[in-house]
């Protein structure tokens, strides 16, 4: 059967969660996670359903996007079907036509793993290559030393508090505590945790969310931040290294982050915290003048 395409509604939101824990293992290319879609859920599970997009064949998911942004789509597929010309195919006339729907016109990026034929095909297409990312781990087999902190788990209670150090931690910020709920509603946190890191006057000065995919796979760290206040203090690696406890706890494999590579800082703070490089990885986008070679 051919392709189907489309939006999963509120309703088949679960069905692309549990495609992504399926396909996340250690040793897979840096890709979509199921706590990508935890943290958009911020926003509510109707916006959440309307960011989705899923490709089909005989009712099985092949792949799964996010529109983390109305100009980048960060997409994964199956393990078996990276490679499959037809779901390639259909991928990229989806992504470059904007009459489909998924992305608009101009300047437009797509994050997919880098074994995924969709990459050659982009390229031939005329699609660049933009700024590197770092993704890194952490093995998770070996016990994780104390954080050398007060760290809390974050529940209802906590949640303004979260919030606030969250927009002390990045300048653009929009996040709050009634968006806080709205996360932790969406089924992806039920195997996620917030936690809040304190200084030894009882501030809070750093938080992370944590995402488990389940018990024997990677778990991701999205986001963290450290108090623009308190910062120079190693409270990040102190958060970090709770973030690695609490997906231990949580029955993950290992912990996966990435950042830009220009954030030295950022790749400092996850290596100190028992991190390792991954290879560098990076969007393919489109100029905002071009068009579709196949058009």
């Amino acid at each position: 059967m051919a392709i189907a395409s489309g939006t999963p509604g509120v309703g088949g939101l679960s069905a692309a969660v549990g495609a992504l824990r399926e396909w996340q293992h250690d040793g897979a290319p840096m890709q979509l996670h199921p706590g990508d879609l935890g943290w958009f859920w911020r926003f509510g599970a109707e916006a959440t359903a309307a960011a989705v997009r899923t490709w089909s064949r005989d009712g099985r998911i092949l792949a799964v996007g996010l529109l983390d942004g109305p100009e980048l789509l960060r997409l994964t597929m199956a393990p078996d079907a990276r490679r499959d010309e037809e779901l390639a195919r259909r991928l990229v006339e989806d992504v470059t036509e904007p009459a489909r729907g998924v992305l608009p016109e101009g300047r437009v990026n797509i994050e997919a793993p880098l074994d995924a034929l969709l990459q050659d095909l982009l390229c031939e297409d005329g699609w660049h290559v933009d700024e590197p990312w770092t993704p890194l781990r952490r093995d998770l087999t070996e016990p994780t030393p104390d954080p050398g902190v007060r760290v809390e788990v974050v529940g209802p209670a906590q949640a303004r508090v979260r919030a606030a150090v969250q927009r002390a931690a990045f300048d653009r910020s929009t996040f709050t505590d009634d968006r806080w709920r709205a996360m932790a509603a969406g089924s992806p946190y039920a195997d996620a945790r917030c936690l809040v890191a304190h200084d030894d006057k009882g501030d809070a000065v750093a938080v992370v969310t944590v995402w488990s995919a389940g018990p024997g796979r990677p778990g991701l760290l999205e986001p963290m931040g450290v108090h623009r206040d308190h910062r120079g203090h190693g409270y990040g690696r102190a958060i970090t290294v709770a973030a690695a406890a609490a997906l231990q706890e949580l029955g993950s494999s290992s912990a996966l982050v990435c950042t830009p590579s220009a954030n030295v800082g950022a790749v400092a703070t996850y290596e100190s915290a028992g991190f390792r490089r991954l290879p560098e990885v990076r969007d393919r986008y489109r100029d905002a003048a071009a068009g579709s070679r196949r058009a």
